[in-house]
Protein backbone atom coordinates (compact mmCIF):
# COMPACT_ATOMS: atom_id res chain seq x y z
CA UNK A 1 0.00 0.00 0.00
CA UNK A 2 1.00 3.23 -0.72
CA UNK A 3 0.27 6.67 0.76
CA UNK A 4 1.16 10.01 -0.12
CA UNK A 5 1.28 12.92 2.74
CA UNK A 6 1.07 16.62 1.62
CA UNK A 7 1.80 19.34 4.08
CA UNK A 8 3.03 22.89 3.46
CA UNK A 9 -0.60 25.16 2.70
CA UNK A 10 -1.78 27.75 4.38
CA UNK A 11 -3.09 31.68 4.24
CA UNK A 12 -1.02 33.97 2.43
CA UNK A 13 -1.48 37.43 1.56
CA UNK A 14 -0.57 38.51 -2.22
CA UNK A 15 2.85 38.13 -2.92
CA UNK A 16 3.43 36.14 -0.42
CA UNK A 17 4.98 32.82 -0.84
CA UNK A 18 4.63 29.21 0.50
CA UNK A 19 5.93 25.77 -0.10
CA UNK A 20 4.42 22.65 -0.65
CA UNK A 21 5.64 18.77 -0.14
CA UNK A 22 4.06 15.67 -0.59
CA UNK A 23 5.93 12.79 0.88
CA UNK A 24 5.33 8.89 -0.53
CA UNK A 25 5.54 6.02 2.09
CA UNK A 26 5.25 2.06 1.59
CA UNK A 27 6.10 -0.74 -0.71
CA UNK A 28 7.79 1.71 -3.22
CA UNK A 29 10.17 0.71 -5.88
CA UNK A 30 10.45 3.47 -8.27
CA UNK A 31 8.31 6.87 -8.71
CA UNK A 32 7.85 7.94 -12.94
CA UNK A 33 6.44 11.06 -12.79
CA UNK A 34 5.44 13.54 -9.57
CA UNK A 35 2.59 16.33 -10.11
CA UNK A 36 0.84 18.96 -8.59
CA UNK A 37 -2.78 19.64 -9.81
CA UNK A 38 -5.34 22.28 -8.08
CA UNK A 39 -8.99 22.62 -7.65
CA UNK A 40 -10.26 25.81 -7.01
CA UNK A 41 -14.60 25.98 -6.08
CA UNK A 42 -16.94 25.58 -9.19
CA UNK A 43 -13.82 25.01 -11.11
CA UNK A 44 -11.93 21.51 -12.99
CA UNK A 45 -8.90 19.75 -11.29
CA UNK A 46 -5.74 21.20 -13.16
CA UNK A 47 -2.35 20.41 -13.78
CA UNK A 48 -0.36 23.14 -12.08
CA UNK A 49 3.40 21.80 -12.78
CA UNK A 50 4.94 17.98 -13.35
CA UNK A 51 8.26 16.76 -12.91
CA UNK A 52 9.95 13.40 -14.41
CA UNK A 53 12.34 11.05 -12.81
CA UNK A 54 15.27 12.30 -14.69
CA UNK A 55 14.04 16.32 -13.72
CA UNK A 56 12.41 17.27 -16.79
CA UNK A 57 9.80 19.50 -15.76
CA UNK A 58 6.25 21.78 -17.39
CA UNK A 59 4.17 24.02 -16.02
CA UNK A 60 0.71 25.65 -16.20
CA UNK A 61 1.00 29.05 -18.02
CA UNK A 62 -0.54 30.59 -15.40
CA UNK A 63 2.37 29.95 -12.73
CA UNK A 64 5.31 29.99 -15.19
CA UNK A 65 7.62 31.86 -13.91
CA UNK A 66 6.33 31.82 -10.22
CA UNK A 67 5.94 28.11 -8.85
CA UNK A 68 8.71 25.84 -9.21
CA UNK A 69 8.75 22.03 -9.05
CA UNK A 70 11.83 19.50 -7.52
CA UNK A 71 11.98 16.38 -6.49
CA UNK A 72 14.37 14.45 -3.78
CA UNK A 73 14.03 10.89 -5.25
CA UNK A 74 15.56 9.41 -1.99
CA UNK A 75 12.91 10.79 -0.16
CA UNK A 76 9.99 9.97 -2.35
CA UNK A 77 9.27 13.66 -2.25
CA UNK A 78 7.94 16.18 -4.51
CA UNK A 79 7.93 19.94 -3.45
CA UNK A 80 6.33 23.05 -5.16
CA UNK A 81 7.66 26.63 -4.07
CA UNK A 82 4.93 28.91 -4.94
CA UNK A 83 6.20 32.59 -4.88
CA UNK A 84 4.55 35.85 -5.86
CA UNK A 85 1.03 34.33 -5.28
CA UNK A 86 -1.98 35.90 -6.23
CA UNK A 87 -5.97 35.11 -4.93
CA UNK A 88 -6.43 33.05 -8.47
CA UNK A 89 -3.94 30.72 -6.84
CA UNK A 90 -6.52 29.93 -4.06
CA UNK A 91 -7.80 26.29 -4.18
CA UNK A 92 -6.95 22.68 -2.82
CA UNK A 93 -3.72 21.39 -4.36
CA UNK A 94 -3.05 18.23 -4.32
CA UNK A 95 -0.04 15.62 -5.30
CA UNK A 96 -0.17 12.92 -7.76
CA UNK A 97 2.74 10.09 -8.17
CA UNK A 98 3.24 7.56 -10.70
CA UNK A 99 4.61 4.66 -8.34
CA UNK A 100 6.26 1.55 -8.86
CA UNK A 101 5.09 -0.95 -5.78
CA UNK A 102 4.27 -4.25 -4.63
CA UNK A 103 1.49 -4.59 -6.72
CA UNK A 104 2.79 -3.02 -10.31
CA UNK A 105 2.31 0.83 -11.15
CA UNK A 106 -0.06 2.97 -9.90
CA UNK A 107 -1.10 6.72 -9.81
CA UNK A 108 -1.51 7.98 -5.94
CA UNK A 109 -2.93 10.89 -4.73
CA UNK A 110 -2.20 13.37 -2.03
CA UNK A 111 -5.38 14.08 0.66
CA UNK A 112 -5.19 17.80 -0.57
CA UNK A 113 -3.88 20.89 1.06
CA UNK A 114 -5.73 24.23 0.85
CA UNK A 115 -3.91 27.32 0.06
CA UNK A 116 -5.79 30.59 0.41
CA UNK A 117 -3.92 33.53 -1.43
CA UNK A 118 -6.11 36.93 0.45
CA UNK A 119 -5.46 40.19 2.40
Amino acid sequence: QVQLVESGGGLVQPGGSLRLSCAASGSIFSINTMGWYRQAPGKERELVARITRGGSTNYADSVKGRFTISRDNRKNTVYLQMNSLKPEDTAVYYCNQNVGGASGWGDYWGQGTQVTVSS
